[in-house]
C-alpha cells in the first residue's frame, strides 16, 4: 500500500508543474473555468483532470488499446501537434497530424532504447505544409527497463517541449510501474489460490474416499449420495470461470464438505448454521470460507474425544457481511497463531488461515483482515468482514480486474 501511495504520489508532482508551467504560458486576465480562480489555477485544474482521464488504461500496461485510448489525453497535457506512444518494436498509436513520420521515428528510437535517454531530432519531411518538423523523444521504463517511447512532434524546436516531455513520460512510467504491481498481485493472489488448492485436495480426497468406500457394500445408496457430494465439492473447487464467488456458493460448497465430513465423524460433529438471506448475494474471493471451516474442524476434533461443534454465521452489518466461524476445540495459543499467520508456521500448522487472511487483505485492504479469537483449550473464533459493494469484487470476476 505505501508503495501505490509513493507511486501515485511521484505522478502528480510533475504534473503539477505542469500546470504550473502551461498556466503561465496561456494566462489571461479574464476569469474562466467558471470561478475556478486564477488563470494558473485554472490550468493546473486541466492538467490534472486529463492526466485522472489518461491514466486508467495506462494502469492495464502498455498494449496498442491502452496507447489508443490514453494518446489524445497525452497530446492535450503537452499542446503538441502530434504524439505517438511506441513499444520496443513498433509505433503502437499515432494522435495527430503527420502519421507519415511513423517510419522514420522508429528508425530514430534505437538510441533512446538503449540508453534510456531523451532526445530531440529534426525530422526530414518532402510534404511542404506538413507542421510537424521536431520530434522529442522521452523514455518509458519500468524497473530501470525501456519499455517503450513517448514521441511528441511540434513544429520547431523548443527546450520547454523536452523538459514537459520528459515529465509526462516520466508520469506515464509511473502509471505503468502501478500496472506492473498490478499484474505481479494479481499473479501472487492466483498462485496463492493454486497453492491452497493443492494444499486441501491430497488429504480431502484421500479422506473422502476411504469414507464412501466403506458405505459401498454396508449402505450402497448412501455411498451414492456421498458421491455426489464429493463430485460437486471438487467441482466447485476447480472450477475455473472466476476467482470471486457469491456467499450463496460458497456456503453451498461448505455444505457438501461438511456432508462427507459428517459421514467419518459421525456424532462426534455438530454444525449450527444462521444464514441472514439477505447477505447471500455478497461477493467474495473465492475459496475464502471453506478452509476456515475446515480448521475449524481439524481444530475442533484434534486432541478430543468427546463431541466438538462448529457455528457458522452470516449477519447483515450495514455496508459489510459479518462472517464468524466458531469452533469449541482445543485452541491454540496465540503466539504460535501469530507466526501462522506472518507466514512462518508448518504447513500443517494453518497454511489455509494465512492464505484467506493475506487474500482478504490483499483485495479489501489491511483493515478486513481475518480477526481470530483464541486460546489453548478455548476453542477459536474466526471472523470475517466483507464489503457488500467493492470496485471489480462480483462474481465471476477475475481477481485484480475489473
Amino acid at each position: 500500500m505505501t508503495g501505490f501511495v509513493a507511486g501515485l504520489c511521484v505522478a502528480v508532482l510533475p504534473l503539477l508543474a505542469l500546470g504550473f508551467w502551461l498556466g503561465r504560458r496561456t494566462a489571461r486576465p479574464e476569469r474562466r473555468g467558471g470561478g475556478l480562480g486564477t488563470p494558473v489555477e485554472h490550468a493546473t485544474f486541466e492538467t490534472l483532470h486529463t492526466a485522472s482521464l489518461a491514466a486508467p488504461p495506462l494502469r492495464a500496461g502498455l498494449t496498442e488499446e491502452t496507447a489508443r485510448k490514453s494518446a489524445r489525453r497525452l497530446r492535450s497535457l503537452l499542446g503538441t501537434d502530434a504524439l505517438c506512444l511506441t513499444d520496443e518494436e513498433r509505433v503502437l498509436v499515432w494522435d495527430g497530424v503527420g502519421a507519415h513520420h511513423r517510419t522514420e521515428i522508429m528508425e530514430r528510437l534505437a538510441g533512446p532504447l538503449d540508453s534510456g535517454r531523451g532526445e530531440a531530432f529534426p525530422l526530414t519531411c518532402d510534404t511542404p505544409d506538413c507542421p510537424v518538423r521536431w520530434a522529442v523523444v522521452a523514455p518509458l521504463t519500468v524497473d530501470d527497463r525501456v519499455h517503450g517511447t513517448l514521441v511528441a512532434c511540434a513544429p520547431r524546436e523548443s527546450a520547454v517541449l523536452v523538459r514537459a516531455a520528459g515529465e509526462v513520460a516520466r508520469w506515464v512510467s509511473v502509471q505503468l510501474e502501478l500496472a506492473d504491481l498490478d499484474q505481479s498481485r494479481t499473479r501472487l493472489i492466483e498462485a496463492e489460490i493454486k497453492a491452497l488448492r493443492a494444499q486441501i485436495s491430497p488429504h480431502f480426497i484421500f479422506n473422502s474416499l476411504a469414507v464412501i468406500a466403506s458405505f459401498v457394500r454396508t449402505d450402497p445408496e448412501r455411498a451414492r449420495e456421498l458421491l455426489l457430494e464429493f463430485a460437486d465439492f471438487t467441482r466447485y473447487s476447480f472450477r475455473r470461470h472466476g476467482d470471486f464467488t457469491t456467499l450463496a456458493d460458497e456456503l453451498h460448497a461448505i455444505d457438501h464438505y461438511l456432508a462427507l465430513v459428517r459421514a467419518r465423524f459421525g456424532d462426534r460433529l455438530s454444525v449450527t448454521l444462521q444464514i441472514a438471506p439477505e447477505v447471500l448475494p455478497v461477493a467474495l474471493p473465492f475459496l475464502c470460507l471453506q478452509p476456515l471451516v475446515e480448521n475449524a474442524v481439524k481444530h475442533g476434533l484434534e486432541g478430543k474425544t468427546d463431541k466438538c461443534h462448529i457455528r457458522i454465521t452470516a449477519q447483515d452489518a450495514g455496508a459489510e457481511a459479518l462472517v464468524v466461524i466458531e469452533d469449541d476445540g482445543a485452541g491454540m495459543d496465540p503466539a504460535l497463531l501469530r507466526r501462522i499467520l506472518a507466514g512462518e508456521g508448518s504447513p500443517s500448522g494453518g497454511i489455509g488461515l494465512c492464505n484467506v487472511d493475506d487474500r482478504l487483505r490483499q483485495v479489501y485492504g489491511d483493515d478486513h483482515g481475518l480477526v481470530i479469537e483464541t486460546a489453548v483449550g478455548a476453542g477459536m473464533k474466526v471472523t470475517a468482514r466483507l464489503p457488500k459493494y467493492q470496485p471489480g469484487v462480483h462474481s465471476g470476476a477475475r481477481l485484480g480486474r475489473d
